[in-house]
């Protein structure tokens, strides 16, 4: 655990990029049981729904957070205690989309961390926030 050990408020997690395609998202929702047309009928949801094209799922994003923190806890004893996500924007198939974060509180026992999902123009389109058990 010296990793956490020695984190410090504005240390960064390291940064993931993720690409969806039209297989992962269908996947996703399939498994989530989420049949919103939006995420896998591409006519339907530039036509009806009016995106220019189909539309990631928020928990999808959701996930990619708690996968930053994860990774940066990983192999230390420390846990995932408790994680909140907003989506603010949509994202589309075929966008890169960044997820990261960065530490905001330190105690002796929790880390608090402040997330983020952000498109191609930098912009923080799933604000959120974590609080990790050391």
């Amino acid at each position: 655990m010296t990793g956490l050990a020695a984190a410090r408020v504005g240390d960064l997690l390291p940064d993931r990029s993720h690409t969806c395609d039209e297989i992962q998202l269908f996947m996703y929702n399939a498994v989530l049981w989420n049949a919103h047309r939006i995420h896998f009928d591409l006519p339907y949801a530039r036509d009806v729904e009016g995106y220019p094209g189909l539309v990631i799922a928020g928990p999808l994003m959701g996930d990619w957070l708690a996968q930053v923190v994860d990774l940066w806890i990983e192999d230390t004893g420390a846990s995932l205690e408790r994680i909140e996500y907003a989506n603010r924007q949509a994202a589309y198939v075929g966008e890169t989309l960044t997820a990261g974060g960065a530490v905001t509180e330190v105690s002796d026992t929790h880390i608090h961390v402040d997330l983020y999902v952000k498109n191609g123009r930098d912009e923080v389109i799933t604000p959120g926030k974590a609080v990790i058990k050391k």
